[in-house]
């Protein structure tokens, strides 16, 4: 069995919203165990005997069903959460204002070669992650990546508890 967490990318935000209480019935439905969510921005914490791509698609095809149009989710298991931290090139800025932008594969350093709008961000890559530290808030930022791979970001905040919750169900 395998503690994963699952980060559902553009859920909460415009349109496209989902009850952490349904999102936890859709995983329980899927078969996974010890299932959990964290706060309302699409953190799904679950225990399951199949691989990564597996879970990928199973929570990729139920969310499909309800939205009646994709939604990305980047899997990371326990470990990869905790490295994902450990890792952070930031971890001396505040964690509200660093962020991990997961991907499904790779990360690339075209990725930040060829991004766009950047102020006074900084960049680095990760394994699959790319790290920003936005030091005047993510919120104000207009910075676009290059590339046309799907990401979901979280910040360092988050991150740190999602890996410390995952472990625990390790």
């Amino acid at each position: 069995m395998t503690a994963y967490v699952g980060l559902l990318r553009a859920v909460n935000v415009g349109g496209r919203q989902i009850k952490m209480d349904t999102l936890k019935q859709i995983a329980a439905d899927l078969g996974f165990e010890k299932v959990q969510t964290f706060i309302a921005s699409g953190n799904l914490l679950f225990i399951s005997a199949r691989r990564e791509p597996e879970v990928k698609a199973m929570i990729e095809d139920a969310l499909k069903d309800i939205f009646r149009a994709p939604v990305e989710v980047m899997v990371r298991t326990a470990k990869e959460m905790a490295e994902v931290e450990a890792a952070n090139p930031f971890a001396d800025e505040p964690g509200n204002r660093v962020a991990a932008i997961f991907f499904d594969a790779k990360a690339d350093a075209g990725q930040i070669e060829a991004a766009k709008n950047i102020s006074d961000e900084r960049l680095a890559l990760g394994t699959r992650e790319i790290y920003v530290h936005f030091p005047s808030g993510q919120g104000r930022s207009k910075l676009k990546l290059g590339g046309k791979a799907p990401g979901t970001a979280r910040n360092m905040n988050t991150v740190c508890k999602l890996a410390e919750l995952v472990r625990e169900m390790a």
